[in-house]
């Protein structure tokens, strides 16, 4: 994401890695919590967002609307958490250990160019998907690693509430380099465990009352990688963060 200090601002630099830790230890909490009480996880994640929204020199708010802002949010609806295993698109990526900081060797695994609000595209490996048994029918989500230093999971998705109660291009579920992950399970064989993302038994929990708009919603001078078109859902997910 662009939109961000450069090396020579030290206290917006400074500040943005206040805000990244800040978030990170908002999902620890958020996925200690979520272990015995999904609904508490998420009453603490809405307002620890919205005072951080408010208050922090970070904030992807335009800064004349900070003072004033209230977070919007569909109901809680249970429902919508799921623990999904994740198919593999291509032959499972493995660690490897000669690469540097722990970089993953994807193979054969594709690279995609997934848009971005400001124009151009970001690069993510598309390297498995998830079927999400919603009650109007299962739909399928791709799901994609991010390229470059920091990586991560990402899980973008559009549904049927965008460009009226959120975000038109649509929102996240998943977001690693910014630390918003909620978690998953690694299968156990053996006594030994497997780290192959994707591997059999592999899974992510993804809970829909989590979904966040990207930056780019509330300023365009953010630049937001956007869900492509096979992350489209054709029914409203009203579930998450809604701007209206």
């Amino acid at each position: 994401m662009t939109g961000e200090p450069g090396p020579g601002d030290l206290a917006a630099t400074l500040s943005l890695a206040d805000w990244r830790r800040s978030i990170g230890t908002l999902y620890v909490e958020v996925r200690r919590l979520a272990a015995d009480d999904p609904a508490t996880a998420l009453a603490h994640w809405r307002a620890v967002r919205e005072e951080l929204f408010r208050n922090h020199p970070q904030s992807p708010l335009p800064v004349a609307d900070r003072a004033s802002f209230k977070a919007r949010h569909f109901d809680h609806d249970p429902n919508l958490r799921f623990v999904l295993t994740v198919e593999p698109l291509a032959p499972v990526p493995a660690p490897d250990a000669g690469l540097a900081n722990g970089a993953i060797d994807f193979g054969s695994a594709p690279t995609v160019g997934l848009p971005v609000s400001g124009g151009g595209t970001m690069a993510f490996h598309r390297f498995g998907a998830v079927t999400v048994p919603f009650a109007a029918g299962p739909r399928r989500l791709e799901v994609f690693w991010m390229e470059g230093y920091a990586g991560g999971l990402f899980l973008p998705f559009r549904d049927a509430t965008n460009g009226s109660e959120t975000y038109g291009a649509g929102r996240y579920l998943l977001d690693g380099a910014k630390s918003a992950d909620l978690g998953g399970h690694l299968p156990d064989g053996d006594g030994d465990r497997d780290t192959h993302v994707g591997g059999e038994g592999a899974s992510l929990i993804l809970d829909f009352n989590f979904a966040f708009q990207p930056s780019c919603a509330f300023d365009p001078r953010f630049a937001c990688p956007l869900s492509p078109p096979s992350n489209l859902i054709d029914i409203q997910v009203r579930a998450g963060e809604r701007l209206a």
